[in-house]
């Protein structure tokens, strides 16, 4: 397979099918992952109303069957049961992380997660403006993505000046909070920009406060580990050429911050520190991922110790040779002069970890499994799939941040947060 546009975007649409098997046909909610037992995420649901939007700008789906999508599971969680009781969906307008699929009933006695509610409220954003028309299913859209944000209670999730991580009826808040850098800009955005129940601006200096600026195989940036966290905000927000305070003093933003990352991972693999097989210039992507020792925590073969699943990260770890190939693709934005040569070196060289929904989710040549590739992934998680279709999109048309610049909730964060220049100034000027 040729990695030009049209093969990428064979690619998307291969990985978006994803959003449709995996699907409840009555709550709309989508499976975890492709485990027969698994429950649903509010994650996998907040990715999948993006990812609809995504497939109808990329001529994958129609409208009106990604409006009747997106509309089943908005109306799903706004009518789902909002109370302290272990048995309910949220409470103050978040979600629980895991959800029953059929009944949308928290499972596994999961935690109430800022940072799953908040792709949920993202996505939810994104439905409301890009479905702007005038049938039945989308104005549904427009009125329950801004209500399902808007309920959320940010001040009631306050530890101090910082988000919690969550809250279980159980036992309570969690025990860590947000602070910078990680996945969660966006999440610190939407906060902030609430009109409802908005944290205060001295939450964003308490974000930044944990920064950590690092040079990296000559790569100045905020640094990291999971290449991730790199992308996670940069699915939902456009960041060219805006800057917080932070970014401005070291002339820089945040989209060059995650292209400098891209290249630090690919440093990483070409001096390989660790001697993992497989590393190259043109093969990386350490990330958060499952991995060969599942479901077990870490287990040692042949000398070498491999985690299940394990948020991985460059340079200082932990790698155990497990490489995710969708998180290589969510840096076509960034860096596309090294992801494209990445992508035909992967299909020629490892054509096994094409599977049903696009790339497997993860693989490990160090771990022996009959194949070059090593060990792979047997399941597909939607927390994988979403961020490949959204950042390929961003890539061919840039459709997710055209959304968001023109939602007022996340422009008013981002000015909340001290963000300028770029398109918020030219907005300004209009």
């Amino acid at each position: 397979m040729d990695p030009g546009i049209d093969s990428i975007a064979e690619l998307q649409k291969r990985t978006y099918r994803y959003f449709h098997d995996q699907a409840d046909p009555k709550t709309g909610l989508i499976r975890d992952n492709t485990r027969p037992d698994s429950p649903a995420s509010i994650a996998g649901s907040g990715m999948a109303l993006g990812a609809h939007v995504v497939a109808v700008e990329q001529g994958h789906e129609t409208r009106e069957a990604a409006a009747a999508h997106c509309r089943k599971i908005l109306e799903f969680l706004f009518h789902a049961e909002q109370s302290d009781q272990p048995s309910a969906t949220g409470y103050k307008g978040f979600f629980y992380h895991f959800l029953e699929m059929e009944t949308g009933r928290r499972t596994w006695r999961s935690e109430l997660s800022t940072i799953d509610s908040a792709i949920l409220f993202a996505g939810a954003l994104v439905a409301a403006q890009y479905f702007n028309g005038n049938s039945a299913d989308e104005r549904a859209i427009q009125k329950l993505g801004n209500d399902i944000y808007l309920r959320a209670d940010w001040q009631w999730m306050l530890q101090g000046n910082a988000i919690s991580h969550g809250w279980r009826p159980e036992t309570g808040f969690l025990r860590y909070a947000w602070r910078g850098y990680n996945e969660a800009l966006f999440l610190i955005i939407l906060a902030l920009g609430s009109p409802t129940f908005p944290v205060g601006e001295a939450s964003y200096p308490e974000w930044l406060s944990t920064y950590r600026w690092r040079r990296l195989y000559g790569h100045e940036h905020v640094y990291s580990g999971p290449l991730f966290t790199h992308q996670l905000s940069h699915l939902w927000i456009d960041f060219r050429g805006i800057q917080d305070s932070y970014m401005r003093d070291r002339c820089i933003d945040y989209f060059e911050n995650s292209r400098r990352a891209t290249y630090v991972q690919r440093a990483y693999a070409i001096r390989n520190p660790r001697h993992f097989k497989g590393y190259s210039e043109n093969v990386w992507g350490v990330t958060a991922s499952e991995g060969p020792a599942w479901p077990n925590k870490s287990e040692l073969h042949r000398g070498r110790k491999f985690f299940g699943y394990h948020a991985r990260g460059v340079p200082y770890g932990p790698d155990d040779g497990t490489l995710s190939p969708w998180a290589i693709v969510a840096s076509l934005p960034f860096a596309s002069e090294i992801v494209v040569s990445a992508m035909r070196h992967m299909n020629e060289t490892y054509p096994e970890i094409a599977g049903t929904y696009g790339y497997e989710s993860s693989f490990n040549p160090s771990y022996p499994a009959g194949s070059s590739a090593g060990w792979m992934s047997q399941w597909h998680y939607a927390i994988d799939q979403g961020p490949l279709i959204i950042m390929v999109g961003n890539y061919l048309s840039g459709i997710m941040w055209q959304m968001t610049r023109s939602c007022e909730h996340i422009v008013r964060g981002l000015e909340r947060a001290g963000f300028s220049g770029g398109w918020l100034g030219d907005r300004k000027q209009k």
